[in-house]
């Protein structure tokens, strides 16, 4: 198929994100940026990451979103208490039959909301760990598939606050983009205050069926990706661990570990995902520039270096796009 053919088929099979964006937006003012990436996630099968003080509509989105899909919502609040089998359930021991037999948890559901996910302890964590890798959950000694569509999209806290924990590296990893929300602008927020005041309940009409959302990821599968953006990317995630390599001689000593493998899969989905919000049927250098810094921000460890220096992984990521050669 040439990349005229895969441009009408985008075209043709893409109107409804429109009527998406329209239902989400009934009840989430502003914020487009975390919308769209929401959907990039959605339709590009990765789970993603929203992190952002208290406040700021990360949650009512999450569930916006799970009220224009007729799909399975579940929503979990992390505590430090919260036990492994309150997540993935557990085996109920049956007296009269002498028998276990499985109890589901929530997590057996099509889109998961772990709301405050730095909030509960590394075996919690490590439950989740197998649910987002591996799409199935084991119980016992019986693992059980998940059912497509499957997307965990978490919100944490800013570290600094009390009572989170830093998520480990490999469950990071596994989120294809973290989102920074940021506080909406004044008239926004004035917006806000227009529709949130005198709380009246917003009605929000179901779109799409899980099946659109599986044709969706199918045709996102078929987005080109011409091999200069492809050597565009990894030409930023070598740099990541390399920088030498790419005469990046100012970020060396503040990299500890570069970007995985992953970094490069999830930025190509991802790039082909925004493509399809744009209705194209291939991807531009553009596309990996706007998702660049979500896919790659969570995936470079600092050296200690780094931050007596105060460098984020925001200055590392901006550095990498400046210098890197747009093909």
């Amino acid at each position: 198929m040439n990349i005229q053919e895969i441009n009408q088929k985008v075209m043709e099979r893409t109107e409804f994100i429109q009527t998406v964006f329209n239902e989400i937006g009934k009840v989430i003012v502003g914020q487009e940026y975390m919308v769209r990436r929401m959907l990039i996630g959605l339709f590009a099968d990765g789970h993603i990451l929203l992190e952002g003080v208290p406040g700021l509509a990360k949650t009512l989105a999450v569930s916006t979103l799970s009220q224009v899909i007729s799909v399975g919502f579940q929503r979990i609040q992390f505590t430090p208490d919260l036990l492994p089998a309150d997540l993935i359930g557990t085996l109920i021991y049956n007296q009269k039959e002498g028998t276990f037999t499985p109890k589901k948890g929530p997590i057996f559901s099509n889109l998961i909301l772990a709301d405050e996910i730095n909030r509960a302890p590394a075996k919690v964590q490590s439950a989740l760990l197998e649910a987002m890798q591996e799409r199935q959950i084991t119980i016992g000694e019986k693992s059980y598939k998940l059912t497509e569509p499957f997307l965990v999209l978490a919100t944490q806290n800013p570290i600094e606050q009390e009572g989170t924990y830093p998520l480990p590296e490999a469950q990071v990893d596994r989120f294809m983009l973290k989102l920074k929300i940021d506080y909406p602008n004044k008239e926004e927020e004035k917006e806000i205050i227009n529709r949130m005041a005198d709380q009246q309940e917003i009605k929000i009409k179901k779109v799409i069926k899980s099946k659109d959302v599986i044709q969706t990821r199918n045709l996102v599968n078929e987005i080109y990706v011409d091999e200069k953006i492809k050597e565009y990317v990894l030409n930023l995630v070598f740099a990541t661990r390399n920088p030498l390599e790419y005469d990046i001689k100012e970020i060396k000593d503040f990299i500890e570990y570069g970007a995985s493998p992953r970094a490069s899969i999830y930025l190509v989905r991802a790039a082909k995902a925004n493509a399809l919000l744009d209705q194209r049927g291939y991807v531009s250098p553009e596309d990996i520039k706007e998702i660049g810094k979500d896919v790659l921000r969570h995936r470079i460890i600092l050296t200690y270096e780094a931050e007596a220096e105060n460098i984020t992984t925001e200055d590392i990521v901006n550095k990498l796009f400046d210098e890197i050669e747009i093909p």
